[in-house]
């Protein structure tokens, strides 16, 4: 019994169409199913264009296979047999910052979206999947992830910011209170800081903080709400009661202080 989850398969015999250029070609992509119908599916497509691919079909045997090997991409279902996408997710997420496509068994409420994007999905995808649109959305993350990487390389040794006494230094992406005290980011945290300390006193709406952290397109407004509200815990003396992070209604935040670059 087939389950319809996935469509836009090749013909058979037929060669793909594309092939991933440089470093996709041999990506290695780990899928997380519970349903042996998607794991087929999904692995056979993804190595008929050029990807590594390896299928398991419960939580045990992804902690086996990532305890050996980290994937340059995870694709997850939201059901793993009795466990939930999000516990595996949250797990993965404490120990690796590999992308992961969340696979929604059904369209996802906006409360939902949130929720699987802050757990920390780069993206997710509603059954039934469309085949070729998920081979677009793991070339894209793979591609801002090589860029990523070459980005971080070439900002390793330029130095920071400092701001109302506290210092943030790009390498090692390390942020200091007035008091010398490390306070640890998360990656779109530190992202979410560097475009603020970019554009001081500067309006900065939604949808440009939504791409300067790089968040998957498919993600609501709301989520940057949420983003700003968890780094003022980290900034602010009371974030109840903002100093340095303004909300600018109808239009988005704005840092009010001043910016030193070092």
């Amino acid at each position: 019994m087939t389950t319809g989850y996935l469509i836009a398969m090749p013909a058979a015999g037929r060669a793909p169409a594309s092939r991933p250029h440089g470093t996709m070609r041999t990506a290695h992509v780990l899928v997380v199913d519970d349903d042996p119908e998607t794991r087929d599916v999904i692995g056979r497509y993804l190595e008929g264009h050029g990807f590594s691919v390896a299928t398991v079909p419960d939580r045990a045997r992804a902690r086996r296979h990532l305890a050996m090997t980290e994937p340059r991409l995870i694709v997850l279902g939201m059901r793993v047999g009795p466990d939930h996408g999000l516990d595996i997710l949250r797990e993965i997420r404490s120990n690796s910052g590999v992308p992961i496509i969340l696979l929604m068994d059904d369209r996802p409420d906006e409360a939902d979206a949130v929720i699987a994007l802050e757990a920390g999905a780069d993206a997710y995808m509603v059954k039934p999947v469309s085949l070729r649109k998920l081979l677009a959305v793991v070339r894209a993350i793979l591609r801002r992830q090589q860029m990523e990487r070459l980005g971080q390389s070439r900002e390793a040794e330029r130095g920071g910011y400092k701001f109302e006494g506290w210092r943030l230094e790009r390498r090692g992406r390390r942020l200091f209170d007035p008091c010398g005290t490390l306070v640890p980011l998360t990656k779109g945290q530190y992202a979410l800081l560097v475009a603020f300390l970019d554009a001081p006193q500067r309006s900065l709406t939604r949808e440009y903080l939504l791409h300067a952290t790089r968040v998957h397109e498919d993600i609501f407004d709301r989520s940057v709400d949420v983003q700003v509200t968890r780094l003022r815990r980290k900034l602010e003396p009371n974030p109840d009661s903002p100093k340095m992070i303004l909300a600018q209604r109808g239009v988005g935040y704005v840092m009010t202080c001043d910016v030193e670059r070092y």
